[in-house]
């Protein structure tokens, strides 16, 4: 039984975007004859893959089963592919790539135009979300993550340090004072990242400091607290690739300076193959370049 790799990315993407015609789509396929491929496809494997409504698509048990397989047999298609003469294989073909939205709007974004001349071949599919996408089910070439991998079944490859720093507007520091020592901080009104409470300090001789500090205003997004720091509201734990123009313009200052923070690192990561796609490659190669272990926002800030 030969399967038409046609019916099977078809049938990935289905699984992915639960939506049979958005996923025709980006095969140029109409609803009707998305449809129809997905029919011939659980005909030739004798399973009914999804199960679908006028409301709603849904895997089934054979599906989810078979999507695992799809996946594994897609990725086997492209290394053969591409592995022929892979010496001088060019980066070509659609490219999906997924980031966080405040990092991918501020350095992927403005490097599109630049890697898409340098690579002719590849068309760029940028995903922004603040939810962690699951590669394999969403199809997803390349993911920028910042901080340690938890998923086994992932390649990381570090693009850059992402360093953190405690910071104020000057007006919230003339207003409360200058914090001397980071138990001060427990006096002061603190902008949490609820993924990030308590706060990781590290004192003079090395050994970590947990704070859980606390104030009156938190939130899940980083620019939303960014903000708040600008407008005098408290002190923020902050990446420096997020407050680098307004630690430069003097929106924000450091605070407690003399204390290092418990940094994390900026990485690309795809799913663990023997062969990457020279698009992929392509892609990592050159963001790694851009960025590097002294990135560029980093430059300039005291």
């Amino acid at each position: 039984m030969a399967l038409d790799l046609t019916d099977v990315a078809l049938f990935v993407r289905v699984c992915a975007t639960r939506n049979l015609s958005a996923a025709g789509r980006e095969f140029g396929l109409s609803p009707a004859a998305s449809s129809t491929r997905m029919a011939q496809l659980e005909k030739q494997l004798g399973a009914r893959l999804l199960h679908r409504t006028t409301r709603q698509i849904t895997v089934t048990q054979d599906g989810e089963v078979f999507l695992e397989r799809a996946v594994a047999l897609l990725d086997a298609a492209e290394q053969a592919s591409t592995a022929v003469g892979h010496g001088n294989a060019q980066a070509q073909g659609l490219l999906r790539v997924a980031a966080s939205v405040t990092f991918g709007r501020l350095y992927i974004v403005p490097e599109v135009a630049q890697f898409l001349e340098e690579h002719p071949g590849v068309q760029l599919d940028l995903r922004l979300s603040d939810s962690a996408h699951d590669l394999a089910a969403d199809g997803i070439d390349v993911a920028i993550r910042i901080g340690p991998l938890r998923d086994s079944a992932l390649v990381a490859r570090p693009l850059a340090p992402s360093k953190l720093v405690l910071c104020a507007s000057p007006d919230y520091l003339r207003r409360r004072g200058v914090p001397r020592q980071p138990a001060d901080l427990l006096q002061h009104e603190c902008l949490v990242l609820q993924a990030m409470n308590p706060w990781r300090l590290l004192e003079r001789d090395g050994s970590e400091l947990l704070l859980r500090v606390g104030g009156r205003f938190r939130s899940d997004n980083g620019e939303a607290l960014r903000d708040a720091a600008i407008a005098g509201l408290g002190i923020g734990l902050s990446s420096t690739w997020l407050v680098a123009d307004q630690l430069r313009s003097g929106a924000l200052v450091r605070v407690l300076p003399g204390y290092q923070t418990t940094d994390s690192v900026i990485s690309a990561v795809y799913l663990n193959r023997r062969f990457l796609p020279p698009k992929s490659q392509a892609f990592i190669d050159f963001f790694s370049r851009r960025f590097g272990p002294e990135p560029y926002w980093d430059v300039g800030i005291a």
